[in-house]
């Protein structure tokens, strides 16, 4: 089914129950069909580009709160309510509190979604419907008796969280109370479930759409094996490494899966194929659109004819039947999409926070035959919280094979840049220009077994020296008198205007000053998006943002030694706090934790000694830096430092490093 110019449903008011990039993205499709659009939205995203977007908008106190969303639809008068992705997608009571207002919801029934929601429950379902399940245990067995490593995992929920790892018995106790908690903290439940880990496996899923005429169908299969702890980061269709024969086998196998759940609308079947073996697993069901759905939407043809996936939902919601057969879907081309977070990938992956002065997303590919499509939500001047998931937009790259798909998303996350705010576009783009991606070689457990090294600053360093030389032919400089020999220093100059660059850069055409002091610099073929302040240079080279900041000549360079401080290294909510002034503490002892965007961070002592100050309490909101704890040590060394002479600087600007703040 396309779109067509006319609304096919039954469906005249639609609300989004959601936020951000997913929100645009249905109201995108409401559009073409001529559905009124309705926003939510809490009082801190009253102005987000999803209300702006919309044809009516009602606060409410959280996007999580059931009875102000329903009640939200009813005051707007929505035939209908479709959930995205996150927050209450996937709550069944969300779906029965619709229901009973009398008000469709896009997506399954609340009891599929209770019975494919818990992994316990669909586990049993894909054994009934002949889908090969993952070998299991008894979780109140003794620990002793599992053949390692084993995956501990929260029964309900899923997007990776409340899973750990155990390769030993003597972890299991510790593991398992972790996943139960962050169970409980992020589903409401501490369930578990005990699995055999495979340690080389791919994640491939496949995206399954049934109508309420006991129809199902799929749209083939994705990759989304490129992934840090669960959670994805490049996810690409088709799957790349897997054959005819074990796409057959894969596909039918969701099929049947959610022909016996007796499934309606859009949802997606996980599997993980064994690498050592060439086994496929079911993993888990997602009652509800992927954040991944549209290389789906770029591969996938339905009669010749690329799907909307938003539009097919709306369609079998009003009750239409699913109007193509099996084998009116065909595949054509490969697409990648990357995940853009505000996160600093190479500095722990910590959360970020802040307002991102400029945002240019990219949006042009040199590759013959090649697309790219953005999903976003982020604009310039718009400030970034921990209240909600990181993730900013998605860059999806199309091209006629896999090698010019991903040759068009190093493109377009070449000139991705995002100003003010650290986003883990740089490392996107490592990640994607890598042999191992390439190669198609990278399991589920790569990303946690190696570490993709941060760029080399020295380009981004040349590129911000040469916005900061400047040939005055007026300048009484011109000439020094010294270098009689030689052609006139250049003079290094603090810009807070439209930057002038010296001969053999090249620049673009100049943007519109929305940061001051913009401009594109180029020298040979690398290019780079900058902004110069009075102190410092701010740019994005490769997706990677750097700041370079004027070396202070009358700076005391003396490192403190034996410094004890312990700020905040992302911004967040204390969770925890276990020491008090006085306390005396060993090395890697845990002082306290706090978490920002469903991440959990420990805070330990770095030495032996005595707590002489605690900064923060449980629940405080802290900014990054924020000053959290002191620890004075034990036993503090004599020592002696020779005076010093710092020769004055002329402005060479000093690497921060990648993602830092200067």
């Amino acid at each position: 089914m396309t779109v067509a110019d006319q609304n096919p449903t039954q469906i005249k008011t639609l609300l989004v129950a959601n936020r951000g990039e997913i929100a645009l993205r249905v109201f995108e499709t409401c559009e073409k069909l001529r559905i009124r659009r309705v926003a939510i939205h809490t009082a801190a995203d009253a102005d987000a580009p999803h209300v702006r977007d919309a044809d009516h908008a009602v606060e409410v106190p959280s996007y999580l709160d059931v009875d102000a969303v329903v009640a939200a639809a009813v005051e707007a008068g929505a035939d209908a309510v479709h959930p995205g992705y996150g927050f209450l997608s996937e709550r069944s009571v969300f779906a029965r509190a619709l229901e009973k207002a009398g008000i469709t919801l896009v997506g399954p029934s609340a009891d599929v979604m209770d019975a494919m929601g818990r992994k316990d429950a669909a586990r049993e379902i894909a054994v009934a419907a002949g889908v090969p399940v993952i070998p299991a245990y008894d979780i109140e067995s003794d620990p002793a008796t599992f053949a390692y490593p084993v995956l501990v995992k929260a029964a309900a929920g899923g997007g990776g969280k409340g899973m750990r790892v155990v390769r030993s018995p003597d972890d299991f106790a510790e593991a398992r109370a972790a996943a139960a908690r962050e169970g409980l903290s992020s589903f409401g439940d501490d369930t578990l479930l005990v699995e055999k880990y495979v340690e080389s496996g791919r994640h491939v899923e496949v995206q399954v759409m049934g109508d309420a005429h006991g129809t199902v169908r799929h749209l083939f299969e994705r990759d989304c094996s490129t992934q840090r702890r669960h959670q994805k980061v490049l996810e690409e269709a088709p799957a790349p490494t897997i054959s005819d024969e074990e796409r057959a086998a894969i596909t039918a196998s969701a099929v049947a899966l959610a022909t016996e759940v007796g499934y309606t609308n859009a949802g997606t079947v996980e599997f993980l194929l064994d690498n050592a073996t060439g086994e496929f697993y079911f993993l888990e069901m997602n009652t509800r659109l992927q954040v991944e759905h549209p290389v789906t939407e770029e591969v996938v043809r339905i009669r010749g004819e690329k799907p909307d996936l938003v539009a097919l939902q709306l369609a079998v919601a009003s009750g239409q039947a699913l109007d193509f057969a099996q084998e009116d879907v065909t595949l054509e081309g490969h697409a990648i999409e990357a995940r853009v977070y505000a996160e600093d990938s190479f500095n722990g992956f910590l959360p970020q926070a802040g307002t991102a002065s400029f945002v240019q997303w990219g949006m042009w590919t040199d590759v013959l035959g090649a697309d790219v499509r953005v999903d976003h939500a982020l604009e310039s001047g718009q400030v970034v919280s921990t209240h909600f998931d990181p993730m900013l937009g998605k860059v999806i790259a199309y091209g006629e094979d896999r090698e010019a798909a991903r040759a068009a998303l190093l493109d377009a996350l070449d000139d991705t840049v995002v100003l003010g705010l650290t986003t883990n576009t740089g490392f996107l783009r490592t990640l994607a220009a890598r042999d191992e991606f390439r190669d198609a070689t990278i399991d589920t457990a790569w990303l946690d077994r190696n570490a993709v090294p941060a760029p080399d600053p020295a380009t981004a360093r040349g590129l911000a020296a040469a916005l900061t030389v400047r040939h005055d032919e007026d300048s009484p400089f011109r000439t020094d008198g010294w270098r009689t020999g030689a052609e006139p220093a250049p003079v290094r100059v603090h810009l807070d205007e439209w930057v002038e660059v010296p001969a053999g850069v090249t620049t673009r055409e100049p943007l519109r000053p929305q940061v001051k002091g913009l401009t594109r610099v180029q020298l040979g073929d690398e290019r780079a998006l900058a902004v110069a302040r009075r102190h410092e240079v701010e740019l994005v080279h490769r997706g990677q943002r750097f700041v370079f900041a004027f070396a202070d000549p009358f700076a005391d360079t003396a490192a403190a030694a034996g410094d004890g401080t312990l700020t905040a290294p992302m911004p967040g909510t204390v969770l925890e706090v276990t020491v008090a002034v006085g306390d005396r503490v060993v090395p890697d002892q845990t002082l306290g934790m706090m978490e920002a965007m469903k991440m959990e961070l420990s805070l330990k002592a770095p030495f032996a000694g005595t707590v002489t100050e605690v900064g923060a309490a449980v629940g405080d909101l802290v900014t990054l830096g924020a000053r959290l704890f002191v620890v004075e040590p034990s036993v503090v060394e004599p020592s002696v430092v020779e005076p010093s002479v710092v020769e004055p600087s002329v402005g060479e600007p000093s690497v921060v490093g990648p993602g830092e703040q200067s």
